[in-house]
């Protein structure tokens, strides 16, 4: 629903727009410092002065951090669904944001203020964050739509200046809850206490600027907004699918399945990365040790940097820009590049002579996983709006994230294949056999993918069909069109 008051913009959008890009700035803070800092806490040894950690072995850790991070991408379906029928946008993310703070706080909750429950409170603060996640998540972006009306051109570059607001919150988590945890002589709960408090200025945000900025967007559900304009049912839904709707649809699953593939190495990043950074790393600099945590900010930092030159790049292709299918058989591809340097930074590691891998093989890794996500996950979602029925449009969005929480899910249980073993050759082992399992995996789906576009790009029936083109073909038909006329009065 559109404010009623006449439009206020600050660099050309509506001001509303940046409350939104800082809100969900504070979340994704909140978000990726407990992400950066999960597996870490979990292997933990319990001190002897009450600890920091929880003490698990490593394979329990990678698939607890599987189910979550998949959890993440599932209960969003559901938080849609009510925000949509029940509570609106903005109770939503109210309702949601308050959930994830509180779920930070109970993770930051010191282990001596309750002794014996420590595992009771993790899993509460676990519980809080996925709720309030599927509350948060979906209606955000919604409402950064709903500032615009249909065909402002200013909408793409509105999501383009919100994703950055993710990137950049994203970059700074990793960085803050590192320092915080390392000034704390490993105390991560102090971290989790940090991702609670960005939790809370994003929810203060909201609460002070949302009625000015924002008017009365996201607070009818928009279930009941579209019955009072419409006045009655609309029976389109019962409209049985059409051929091309049925092949496009089936493009999306096709491509659901690769996407699929790739989350399930590239989020290999917040569990084997991060224990291998911590443990097979040299993160010395000088008499200085890197923070395990900062790597988790690499691939926010490449964002920055090489959206903007990845997005003109396919802008200077013209019409040798590669369709969606094979943009993503090119993600597979840097996918694979990153896990050879992996593969690399394993067999540098010498227990023998006590010597770890180098820094630049993870940074190399995260800059071609960078690459890959870049030319896949904003393509996806663009695709998925190119294809989907009109009418199916959300639930073949929502399934969609469906194919990411298979891929999240995937990432931890082969991550959690390292075992628990003491011997740390015997580990080694392991992540090498992972790393290329995955490189492999990814090569050989590339190369199917490649070889499927063309079948696939028929599927989409013209909808990667370049807009100039399209525009030239309906000029052509106007002038056949007006010449016909034209031969019918003469006869």
């Amino acid at each position: 629903m559109k404010a009623a008051t006449p439009e206020k913009t600050f660099f050309g959008h509506p001001r509303g727009l940046f409350l939104l890009f800082s809100t969900e700035l504070w979340e994704r803070f909140s978000y990726y410092a407990m992400r950066a800092i999960l597996v870490l806490y979990l292997v933990d040894k319990v001190r002897s002065d009450g600890g920091y950690g929880l003490g698990w072995q490593q394979d329990e850790a990678l698939r607890l951090y599987a189910t979550f991070t998949g959890l993440f991408y599932l209960t969003p379906l559901l938080g849609g669904w009510l925000a949509d029928n029940f509570l609106g946008q903005r109770k939503a993310i109210y309702i949601g944001g308050a959930l994830m703070a509180a779920g930070q706080f109970a993770l930051g909750m010191p282990h001596n203020w309750l002794p014996g429950n420590e595992t009771v409170l993790f899993y509460a603060g676990l519980t809080g964050l996925v709720l309030g996640n599927g509350l948060f998540k979906p209606n955000i972006s919604t409402m950064v739509g709903d500032l615009y009306q249909d065909g402002d051109h200013r909408r793409d570059s509105a999501f383009t200046i919100f994703y950055m607001g993710i990137n950049l919150g994203a970059f700074l988590s990793a960085i803050v809850v590192g320092s915080v945890v390392r000034y704390f002589d490993g105390n991560y709960q102090t971290g989790f206490v940090c991702a609670g408090a960005g939790m809370l200025i994003s929810l203060l945000l909201q609460y002070l600027f949302a009625h000015k900025l924002l008017g009365d967007i996201g607070t009818i559900p928009s279930a009941r907004l579209d019955k009072l304009k419409q006045g009655k049912q609309d029976s389109e839904g019962k409209t049985p699918l059409t051929q091309q709707e049925r092949d496009r649809i089936k493009v999306i699953l096709i491509m659901g399945v690769f996407t699929a593939i790739f989350w399930a190495g590239f989020e290999q990043a917040g569990g084997l990365f991060n224990l291998f950074a911590h443990n097979f790393t040299d993160r010395m600099v000088g008499d200085w040790e890197v923070p395990t945590e900062w790597f988790q900010s690499l691939n926010s930092l490449f964002i920055f940097i090489f959206a903007p030159i990845v997005a003109s790049l396919w802008i200077r292709c013209g019409e040798r820009e590669p369709n969606s299918p094979v943009k993503f058989a090119m993600a597979l591809a840097f996918l694979a590049i990153g896990f050879l340097f992996m593969i690399a930074a394993v067999l540098q590691v010498d227990e023998t002579t006590s010597a770890k891998a180098s820094m630049l093989w993870l940074v190399a890794a995260y800059f071609f996983h960078t690459l890959g996500e870049l030319s896949l996950s904003p393509i996806g979602l663009s695709m998925v709006t190119k294809l989907a029925p009109l009418r199916l449009i959300s639930l073949m969005m929502g399934s969609w994230f469906v194919f990411t929480f298979i891929g999240n899910y995937a990432a931890g249980m082969v991550g959690s294949l390292i075992g628990n073993s003491e011997d740390q050759n015997l580990q080694l082992n392991n992540v090498l056999a992972i790393f290329a399992g995955i490189a492999i995996t990814s090569v050989i789906a590339g190369i199917i993918l490649y070889f499927m576009a063309d079948k696939l790009v028929d599927w989409m029936h013209g909808a990667e069909t370049k807009l100039h083109t399209r525009r030239e073909e309906e000029l052509l038909e106007q002038e056949m069109a007006v010449t016909a006329a034209h031969e019918a009065i003469k006869r």
